[in-house]
C-alpha cells in the first residue's frame, strides 16, 4: 500500500508539471541505480513491480541493452570511463587483471564521468559496491559523498568507505542503508544547493548477486517459483565452445539448486523495487522529479541453467550479455520501448548531454540523447544508431590461485569458478577468452564471436531465428561473411573513441 501511495502521488505531481517543465533552466539532476548480476532475459525484473509500473507510465524501455563485458569489474569500469576494456585495461575481477589496479587508478579514474560533472558544478554521491577490489584507503576522484563497499557484493557483515574513514557494519541490510543514504543525501543536495547546481548519485546495491541473502521481510516472497526453463535449460549444446560444449547433465540436486538461487534472487530485489519508490518519493517531496533523470541498469546478465551451465556470468549469450535498463527524465517518452541497440559504454555519454557538458574525445560510447528527444516527439531521427555494431569482450581469469582443492581437477589446468555446489562443473578458464561482435546493420540480430582457445572456436547465431542460440549456423554463412565479421571483429578490438562507433 506504501508503494501504490508513493506512486499515486508521482502521478499526481506528473499531472501538475506544465510542459515546458523539460526546458527548465537549471541543469538535471540525475541518479543511475545499477544493480548487480541483474538479468532481463529470465525475467529478472519481474521482481521490480512498482519499478516497471513507474517507468511504464512515465519513461522508456531498451530492448536491445548490452553489457560489452559480462562481468562486473569490466562492466562497472567501462560505465564510469565510457570506454571498451581494452582500453581501460580492467580485463576481469582480479587485481592482476586491472580491477582497481594501479592503471585505472592513475589514467583513467581521474578523468571518469564523476570527475567530469564535478568540474562542472554537480554535487556528486556514491553508496553502494564499486570495482570489486576496491578495499577503501580513500575515496576515488569525482565523489562529493562516498560510502563505498570494500570488496563484492554483500548483504551483511561489510565495511564501507564513508568519506574519509571505513564503517563496518554487522546487521544492516545493505540495500536499506543505502537507500537512507541515497535519500538523505537528495534532500540535503535540494536543501543547501545554491542556483545551478544539481546533483549525480550513483547507487549501487549488491542485489541480485550472491550470496543472494534477501531481507527477512521479503525472505519467502518466491518460494513457490522456479527457476525459468527456457529450451536450453539443462540441455548441453556440443556446438558451442569447448568450455560450455563439455557440460554434462546437471543432477535433481543441482537443479533444485538452481530453482533455489532463482528464487532467492528475485527476493533480494523486491528491497531494490523499495529504494527505487523510496527516492522517487523523496523527488517527489523536494519538488525535484521534474528536473531528474533516473537510469535503472545492470553490470552485466547471469544464466541459471542454460546449456546444463550452473549459474554465472561470464559467457556471450543473451542470458549474460543482456541488461534491463530504464529512462525516465526530461524529453524521455513515456510508456515507450525503445529498440536501438545501446550499451553501458552509452550512459557517461549521454550523461554528460544531459549535463550540457562536452563528450571527451576518448570515450568510446555514444550518446542516445536526440533517440530519445525524437522518439518523444514521435519522430524518426536517421542515425547510424540504429545500424551499430557492438563488441562484446572477455577474458577469461583462471590461473593457479583459482584453483579449487574440492573438485577433481589439477592446478596447471587453469580453471575457475569450480565448486562442489555447481557439481564442480566449472565456469571459467585461463583460455575462456572472446570477441563478439553484435551486429544489428542490415536489419540482422546477430552475434559473430572468436574463441582465442586451442581450437580459434566460433558461433553465430542468428537471434531473430534462435532467440535461445540453440544452433551454431557458423556452418551455414558465407565464408565471406566469416571473413568480413573477423575483419569487423579484429576492428573493434582496437578501436578508440569514436572509431568504435564508424
Amino acid at each position: 500500500m506504501k508503494n501504490f501511495v508513493v506512486i499515486l502521488s508521482f502521478i499526481c505531481y506528473i499531472a501538475s508539471i506544465s510542459s515546458s517543465a523539460q526546458h527548465l533552466a537549471s541543469p538535471p539532476n540525475i541518479i543511475l541505480i545499477l544493480s548487480d548480476d541483474q538479468d532481463i532475459e529470465l525475467h529478472g525484473m519481474h521482481p521490480l513491480q512498482q519499478t516497471l509500473q513507474l517507468f511504464k507510465m512515465f519513461g522508456s524501455q531498451f530492448t536491445h541493452a548490452f553489457t560489452t563485458s559480462p562481468i562486473c569489474c569490466p562492466s562497472r569500469a567501462s560505465l564510469l570511463s565510457g570506454q571498451y576494456a581494452h582500453n581501460h585495461k580492467t580485463f576481469n575481477n582480479s587485481l592482476n587483471g586491472g580491477c582497481n589496479g594501479e592503471h585505472w587508478r592513475e589514467k583513467f579514474e581521474p578523468r571518469a564521468l564523476p570527475v567530469l560533472l564535478k568540474q562542472h558544478n554537480y554535487q556528486t554521491f556514491y553508496a553502494g559496491k564499486y570495482l570489486n577490489q576496491y578495499k577503501g584507503a580513500e575515496v576515488p576522484p569525482g565523489w562529493q559523498e562516498f560510502h563505498g563497499l570494500h570488496g563484492n557484493s554483500r548483504y551483511y557483515n561489510y565495511t564501507l568507505r564513508e568519506n574519509a574513514q571505513n564503517v563496518s557494519y554487522t546487521d544492516t541490510y545493505l540495500t536499506d542503508l543505502l537507500t537512507e543514504r541515497a535519500a538523505n543525501f537528495i534532500r540535503n543536495a535540494i536543501r543547501k544547493k545554491p542556483v545551478q547546481q544539481p546533483f549525480f548519485a550513483m547507487i549501487a546495491p549488491p542485489a541480485a548477486h550472491e550470496p543472494f541473502t534477501p531481507a527477512p521481510r521479503h525472505a519467502g516472497s518466491f518460494a513457490d517459483v522456479y527457476a525459468l526453463r527456457t529450451p536450453s535449460f539443462n540441455v548441453p549444446h556440443k556446438d558451442k565452445h569447448w568450455l560450455v560444449g563439455s557440460s554434462k547433465h546437471l543432477s535433481n540436486a543441482a537443479v533444485s539448486t538452481i530453482d533455489t538461487y532463482f528464487q532467492k534472487r528475485w527476493e533480494t530485489l523486491l528491497s531494490v523495487d523499495e529504494m527505487m519508490t523510496t527516492l522517487v518519493a523523496v523527488l517527489n517531496e523536494t519538488q525535484s522529479l521534474a528536473n531528474t533523470y533516473i537510469i535503472y541498469t545492470s553490470d552485466n546478465g547471469y544464466h541459471l541453467g542454460q546449456f546444463a551451465q550452473p549459474f554465472d556470468k561470464r559467457q556471450p549469450y543473451e542470458t549474460d550479455i543482456k541488461v534491463p535498463l530504464l529512462v525516465m527524465g526530461p524529453d524521455v517518452p513515456k510508456n515507450q520501448f525503445i529498440h536501438i541497440p545501446v550499451s553501458l559504454l552509452d550512459l557517461a555519454p549521454t550523461i554528460l548531454e544531459w549535463a550540457g557538458i562536452l563528450v571527451p574525445d576518448y570515450m568510446d560510447g555514444r550518446s542516445f540523447k536526440e533517440e530519445l528527444v525524437a522518439a518523444n516527439k514521435n519522430l524518426t531521427l536517421q542515425t547510424t544508431m540504429h545500424e551499430r555494431t557492438l563488441l562484446i569482450e572477455y577474458w577469461g581469469e583462471g590461473n593457479d590461485e583459482t584453483f579449487n582443492p574440492l573438485c577433481p581437477w589439477q592446478r596447471q589446468d587453469h580453471l575457475s569458478q569450480c565448486s562442489p555446489v555447481a557439481e564442480c562443473h566449472c565456469q571459467d578458464a585461463w583460455n575462456n577468452t572472446y570477441g563478439c561482435v553484435r551486429d544489428f546493420r542490415y536489419n540482422l540480430d546477430r552475434i559473430y564471436c572468436e574463441f582465442q582457445d586451442t581450437e580459434h572456436f566460433v558461433e553465430v547465431y542468428d537471434l531473430s531465428e534462435d532467440p535461445y542460440q540453440l544452433t551454431n549456423i557458423v556452418n551455414d554463412i558465407l565464408p565471406i561473411e566469416q571473413a568480413t565479421y573477423s575483419i569487423l571483429l579484429d576492428k573493434l578490438r582496437k578501436c578508440a573513441g569514436k572509431k568504435c562507433s564508424e
